[in-house]
């Protein structure tokens, strides 16, 4: 069975994006943070994306490695990101490229049915839909990298359950800028 792993900066009040889906209060990562996100893709064989981050995602890195002044971790992130597949959840996306495809059915038969299959890691990201995973009890892992901002609003890393969810501390650490990375496992 495949682990299911749900990661993003956030804000010290909780938050993946401030109102308007401002994400700027993360600022560019410092090569620290920048090469552990690296490695936790790379350790990826397979990413879950919401719309939301997947058109994100895929109006950068596609190229990121043919951007004017990209450092080596930089270019190792853009081939990583092409090459590692995708599966995105959205009724509205109807194009994709780089190893990726789209499911427009339901989200948590999917996941289920994907963490049932033999392989390395998944990643999740996208508020809605790793929320969804979560009050489904699919999420293995959670990955908070909190940055020392307060952003007051906006779109929360964590959604509502329905009950308590124990988790088990696997790593932390403090990284340039204060950003505190955080691991933990769920408790089963």
């Amino acid at each position: 069975m495949r682990k299911l792993i749900y990661g993003m900066n956030v804000s010290l009040d909780g938050y993946i994006a401030g109102a308007g889906d401002d994400i700027d209060w993360s600022g560019p990562p410092s090569d620290e943070l920048f090469q552990w996100w690296l490695e936790h893709d790379q350790a990826s064989g397979l990413a879950l994306y919401g719309r939301k981050l997947w058109e994100a995602m895929s109006s950068y890195w596609p190229t990121g490695d043919q951007q004017p002044g990209a450092t080596p971790a930089q270019i190792e992130f853009a081939r990583n990101w092409r090459d590692t597949p995708k599966v995105v959840f959205s009724s509205t996306v109807d194009k994709v490229d780089w190893n990726t495809r789209v499911v427009t059915g339901d989200a948590i038969a999917e996941i289920t049915r994907l963490k049932a299959e033999d392989g390395g890691p998944m990643t999740i990201g996208g508020a809605t839909l790793a929320g969804a995973a979560m009050r489904a009890g699919l999420v293995d892992e959670y990955a908070v990298v909190t940055h020392p901002v307060l952003v007051g609003g906006g779109t929360p890393f964590f959604t509502a359950l329905d009950g308590w969810v124990s988790l088990n501390l696997l790593e932390t650490r403090t990284l340039p800028g204060g950003v505190v990375l955080t691991r933990y496992e769920t408790r089963r």
